[in-house]
């Protein structure tokens, strides 16, 4: 059987004109779907319910979670600071989602892949903090919205070695594309930084006592057609899900969870 994993929708509560106008709409690019589903898995996209059970219920439906990137950034109160620049604001809808379904992946062990905002979600919800606008706050910063597509390789990173990340693409040191002005200040509590750029911005996160949860601060999905060591992150990720699904009862093996 092939693992069942939940990705999470972006959502314009109605205030986006490019995304359903003045109706509350859900929406994602394809591409995350597209990686999930070619090299293995069954994507499933996830609705932002409000209500702690269904959420709970939710998890106990897939073997694996990918949490995507986001055009706006998270309300910097949610890790205690006021707005000091100006950008757009996720919806609470899918921020409220996203950060409960962090901290349930946890407590349940589901194997747990972040992308871009989504790394940025992953840390908050474990207590970090971010840099609101990298080209404000840090001195000669990198230009971490490249100017060329997102096909394109754009500034290398330093991996940890030992890490899980270090252990998928087997090398210290890779290449990234890069799309993003927001990224991880203060790593979270139980997490480890485990990659980072040459201007020292945190480029991955991980959880050293989980069989599978890291985050990416560059999107992959634009890249694994084409890299390997891309392609590697997912099928990894995949391979952690159907670890979980083998050890699971079936077919009424979700339950209700806790």
């Amino acid at each position: 059987m092939k693992p069942v994993i939940g990705v999470t929708p972006d959502f314009n509560a109605g205030d986006r004109k490019e995304w359903g106008g003045k109706e509350p709409t859900y929406f994602l690019r394809a591409r995350y779907v597209r990686a999930i589903e070619e090299l293995g898995g069954v994507p499933v996209i996830l609705p932002l319910v409000a209500d702690r059970s269904a959420r709970r219920r939710l998890l106990t439906s897939i073997d694996g979670l990918l949490l995507t990137g986001s055009g706006p950034d998270l309300d910097p109160t949610l890790y205690g600071e006021s707005q000091r620049y100006r950008f757009p604001l996720v919806a609470e809808r899918r921020s409220s989602f996203e950060l409960d379904l962090v901290r349930l992946a946890i407590r349940n062990q589901i194997p747990t892949l972040a992308i871009c905002g989504g790394m940025q979600t992953m840390n908050v919800a474990c207590g970090g903090t971010l840099y609101q606008d990298l080209p404000a706050q840090v001195n000669d910063v990198l230009e971490h919205r490249q100017q060329t597509p997102a096909v394109q390789l754009s500034h290398s990173i330093t991996i940890t070695p030992g890490s899980l990340l270090d252990r998928i693409v087997k090398r210290t040191r890779m290449k990234v594309n890069s799309s993003h002005h927001q990224s991880v200040k203060t790593v979270g509590r139980t997490l480890l930084a485990s990659a980072a750029a040459p201007d020292g911005i945190v480029e991955a996160i991980e959880h050293p006592r989980l069989p599978f949860f890291l985050g990416l601060q560059w999107h992959p999905e634009f890249l694994f057609e084409r890299h390997l060591l891309h392609r590697r992150l997912f099928q990894t990720f995949l391979r952690a899900a159907s670890r979980r699904l083998s050890h699971q009862p079936s077919p009424a093996r979700r339950g209700t969870g806790s």
